[in-house]
């Protein structure tokens, strides 16, 4: 780790004590305006929220992969609108220049990124290209030593307020699939860009998500991601190997909550005379969900300890995405069930972490998409599987 224990631990207080104090406070608030409060915006920057994973000399804190999910743990007890405010730009929408940025793109934007005076978006998915990120439609024409960008975005996180775009689109239309995707960086304000409005969600109110729309888009060569054309795809699966480890930290942290407030309804609401807590039946639904978070928790800072570690983890990412995301919404239908009629009224928490947390399971990969990478990798790996299998059946 970069940081000491007694200094990640001091982090991880400071965290916890912001999310239950200021920002749980505000959840009704949020869910119902659609709209994080800029006064804690501006308490996020000066917690230094929106640099956590970028490198020091660009003015983030550098927090290794695996204090990056210990963090992520913490700040997702809060709604995830929350973290979503500033996530992009301590993952996903910093990433890509993180590791492929020349030196110039990374002076210029990974210190406005860290202190959070500019939100980065990730700016990838097309309606015919979900799942399937390499069936592209917008295009990048070269027109000198400029190119030209036409195409539509949509789901794009934070899309409606960013004020740079990493947008990924064919420069080179004769090569098929992932070849010929480039990355630019646009900044907002540049002619042929604009959003559309926020969309209506089903949750995760005031984590604003929406289209991004480019009309002749003219942008100099120096706009893409590390300088050399036809080098996106690899870039953002670069990007979205780190964000499924941090999406499935992420994961924990909202079924962390819920355990605890299936626990305290079960010892404060009465049936037949007792405490539910008294029933076998709840006590299953408790013991199931307080079991599977730990499990998640430990197969992510494995993963997490592994990538920093330099290994290979591609199909262990994919594998902490599935499982945690499907973990979390399993202890989310258990709190409201837990919750009763309650829990599927307005304004409760078991019924807000529900709809909010059913995100998890459709981005950064859905859980099919996830369970057919890990396949492809196993059947891959099928010539070595022994191998595989004696080096995990030992301590390490």
């Amino acid at each position: 780790m970069s940081l000491t224990p007694a200094t990640l631990n001091d982090l991880l207080d400071t965290l916890y004590r912001f999310i239950s104090e200021e920002c749980i406070p505000l959840e009704d608030q949020v869910d119902r305006h659609d709209e994080i409060p800029e006064p804690i915006v501006d308490r996020m920057r000066e917690l230094g929220l929106f640099g956590h994973s970028i490198p020091t000399e660009f003015g983030g804190a550098g927090l290794t992969t695996e204090e990056l999910a210990r963090v992520n743990m913490v700040v997702s007890q809060a709604a995830p609108a929350f973290r979503a405010r500033f996530g992009g730009n301590t993952g996903i929408a910093s990433e890509s220049l993180v590791v492929d940025g020349t030196q110039e793109q990374k002076s210029r934007y990974l210190p406005r990124l860290a202190d959070g005076s500019m939100t980065g978006c990730f700016a990838l998915t097309e309606p015919h290209a979900g799942s399937d990120a390499t069936a592209l439609s917008a295009t990048a024409r070269a027109d000198g030593d400029h190119y030209v960008l036409n195409g539509v975005k949509c789901f794009i996180t934070n899309a409606p307020l960013a004020k740079l775009f990493t947008v990924f689109a064919r420069t080179d239309p004769a090569a098929p699939g992932a070849r010929g995707i480039s990355a630019f960086l646009i900044e907002r304000g540049t002619p042929g860009l604009r959003t559309g409005p926020a969309y209506r969600k089903m949750g995760q109110h005031g984590s604003p998500v929406g289209e991004v729309f480019l009309e002749d888009c003219r942008v100099p060569a120096s706009a893409i991601v590390g300088g050399v054309p036809g080098q996106g795809f690899r870039t953002a699966m670069k990007a979205l190997n780190k964000q499924r480890i941090n999406l499935a930290g992420l994961c924990i942290g909202p079924a962390i909550r819920l355990v605890d407030e299936m626990i305290r309804r079960a010892r404060t609401r009465e049936q037949f005379g007792q405490p539910i807590a008294n029933f076998q039946l709840v006590q299953q639904l408790i013991a199931e969900s307080s079991t599977a978070v730990q499990a998640a928790r430990a197969l992510v800072l494995q993963t997490a300890r592994k990538r920093d570690q330099g290994e290979d983890v591609t199909m262990d990412a994919s594998m902490c995405k599935l499982f945690a995301s499907e973990m979390c919404g399993r202890v989310a239908d258990h709190a409201v069930q837990v919750f009763g009629g309650g829990g599927y009224i307005a304004d409760n928490v078991a019924e807000r972490m529900y709809r909010d947390v059913r995100l998890f399971r459709l981005y950064e990969g859905t859980s099919q998409i996830h369970q057919l990478n890990i396949a492809r990798l196993m059947m891959a790996r099928e010539a070595d599987h022994a191998e595989f299998n004696r080096q995990h059946l030992h301590a390490s």
